[in-house]
C-alpha cells in the first residue's frame, strides 16, 4: 500500500478563538479570506463546497464539530487522485489563537505531487490572509493583487503591429502608464508591446492575466517589450493597488453613503426637471431602456443591496453566483406599478434611506 502522508500548517491570529473559530465555519466569513464561494453547514454530516475563481474546487462534508475549538470534514478537490482528510483546531495563545491545520491521506508518488503543491501552498497562503483579514481587514487576495500601472491594454493584431513597426504579431500593447507606478518607473511608454513578463510568454490579453496572478504587488520581474522594431528589456516591480480611506465604524459609512446618495439624487432631480410623463415612457432605441426603466432599475439596485446587505448583518449570506443581471421584465414591471417618473425617484429614495439605515447596523 502506498505511504499517506500528511501536510501540517500553523498560524497565531491576534484575535479571540470564537471570533477565530467563527471564520472558520461560517460561509459569509469563509468567503472573506478562503475561498470565493462557500458552503458550509456546521454540524455534523453537513455539506462543504468551496470554489476558487482560477477553476478549482472543493467538496466534502463535516466529520467533527467541537464549537470553538476542532473542525474535521472530508475533501476531495478537483483532479486531485482521491478523497483526503482536513481538521482545524483552535487554540487560545497569550497573542490570541493559534490555527493548526493538519491535511492528511494524500498519497505518494507522481500522481500525488502536483495536488500535493497546490494543496500546500492554499492553506499557506489561506491562513496568512485568515490573519490579515482578522487583523488589519485587508483581504490580501485584493490588496496585494499586483498591477502594472498601466492605463489601458490592447492585445496586438497584424494591423497593429505594422502600424507600430514591430517584428510581431502577438503581445499586449501599453496605451499609457500611470504616474508613480510599476510600468513608468521602468521606463515603459505609450505603444510599448509586452511581449514576456517574469519569464512567460505574453501573446495576448489572458497570457498576461495568467502570469501576473503568479505574483503579489512589490515583487520585481524581468519584462520584455518593443518600441518600435527594437526590444527591450528591463525589471518592472509591480506596484500596489490603491485603497480608499474607510470610515472607523459602520455609523460613518452609513453617513458617507447618505451624503453619496444627497448628490446624486440632486443630479436626477436636475435631470428629470420638466421631463414629461410621456417623455420619460419614449425609447432612444429599439433595444435602450426609457427614462422610467432606467429609475427601475435604480430601484431594484438598492432592493438586491438590501436582501445582501441584512443577510450579512444576520451572518446568513446565501450561496450566489454575484448580482442579478438586468432583466427587462422585471424593470417594466416595476415601472408599471410605480407608474410615473416622479414616483419612481420617490421610491428610490425611500429605499436609499433604508440602505443607509442596513449599512449602519453592521
Amino acid at each position: 500500500m502506498a505511504k499517506k502522508q500528511t501536510l501540517k500548517f500553523r498560524r497565531t491570529v491576534n484575535a479571540p478563538p470564537a471570533e477565530v473559530f467563527l471564520a472558520l465555519t461560517n460561509a459569509t466569513a469563509l468567503r472573506e479570506w478562503f475561498s470565493d464561494t462557500a458552503l458550509l453547514e456546521p454540524r455534523q454530516g453537513g455539506r462543504v463546497y468551496f470554489a476558487w475563481n482560477q477553476g478549482y474546487f472543493a467538496a466534502g462534508e463535516v466529520t467533527k464539530l467541537n464549537p470553538g475549538k476542532k473542525l474535521g470534514l472530508t475533501w476531495h478537490g478537483r483532479g486531485e487522485p482521491e478523497q483526503t482528510q482536513v481538521e482545524i483546531s483552535v487554540a487560545p495563545k497569550k497573542e490570541g489563537s493559534s490555527v493548526t491545520v493538519l491535511h492528511s491521506g494524500l498519497g505518494s508518488g507522481k500522481k500525488w505531487k502536483a495536488a500535493a503543491d497546490a494543496i500546500s501552498r492554499g492553506w499557506e497562503t489561506g491562513l496568512e490572509n485568515l490573519q490579515s483579514v482578522m487583523e488589519t481587514g485587508h483581504d490580501l487576495r485584493i490588496t496585494m493583487r499586483p498591477m502594472l500601472g498601466v492605463s489601458g491594454l490592447d492585445e496586438v493584431t497584424p494591423e497593429m503591429a505594422e502600424k507600430l513597426g514591430i517584428p510581431v504579431t502577438h503581445g499586449v500593447r501599453i496605451d499609457g502608464t500611470m504616474a508613480g507606478m510599476g510600468a513608468e518607473a521602468a521606463g515603459l511608454k505609450k505603444d510599448d508591446v509586452l511581449v514576456n513578463v517574469g519569464g512567460e510568454k505574453i501573446a495576448n490579453w489572458p497570457n498576461l492575466v495568467t502570469a501576473l496572478g503568479k505574483h503579489r504587488a512589490g515583487e520585481k520581474l524581468p519584462v520584455s517589450f518593443y518600441r518600435g522594431a527594437e526590444k527591450h528589456k528591463e525589471t518592472l516591480e509591480l506596484s500596489k493597488r490603491p485603497l480608499p480611506e474607510l470610515p472607523a465604524s459602520a455609523s460613518e459609512l452609513a453617513e458617507v453613503v447618505r451624503k453619496i446618495y444627497a448628490a446624486t439624487d440632486l443630479e436626477l432631480e436636475a435631470a428629470l426637471a420638466g421631463v414629461s410623463d410621456e417623455s420619460a415612457s419614449a425609447r432612444p432605441g429599439p433595444d435602450e431602456w426609457n427614462v422610467k426603466e432606467v429609475l427601475s432599475h435604480l430601484v431594484q439596485g438598492e432592493r438586491d443591496t438590501h436582501a445582501w446587505a441584512a443577510e450579512l448583518v444576520a451572518g446568513e449570506e446565501r450561496l450566489y453566483n454575484g448580482f442579478p443581471n438586468n432583466s427587462q421584465i422585471r424593470t417594466q414591471a416595476t415601472a408599471a406599478a410605480l407608474g410615473s417618473a416622479s414616483e419612481l425617484l420617490q421610491e428610490l429614495k425611500r429605499h436609499e434611506a433604508e440602505t443607509v439605515a442596513l449599512v449602519a447596523a453592521l
